[in-house]
């Protein structure tokens, strides 16, 4: 199902994912870079802009994957699986052993 709301999100919420400070995010909000829309006085940033800021900026592309939630991801394009394995944050623990299992394979 295809989905026809975009996702927004604020400024901290996009510096948290990304690794960046807020200053960043909202210089290029500025700069008119990203694609916003202002909801009760809070900017809330279209996700695909962000995505496409991030990959086009060689420092913040860089801090996605060191600091941002990339550090989490394999860096092989084709895994794309998580790193996490730990039972304590897994939703189920038997779920983080199927994973695991599938990564030996």
């Amino acid at each position: 199902m295809a989905q026809t709301q975009p996702i927004r999100i604020t400024p901290s919420q996009a510096a948290n994912l990304f690794g960046v400070s807020e200053k960043t995010v909202r210089r290029a909000i500025k700069d008119g870079e990203l694609r916003y829309i202002v909801v009760r006085g809070v900017y809330k940033i279209n996700f695909d802009s962000l995505l496409k800021w991030s990959q086009t900026k060689v420092k913040v592309k860089n801090k996605f994957n060191n600091d941002g939630i990339g550090q989490y991801l394999d860096n092989e394009p084709k895994t794309s699986k998580w790193k996490i394995k730990n039972k304590l944050y897994s939703p189920n623990p038997q779920f983080a052993e199927n994973i695991a299992k599938d990564d030996e394979k």
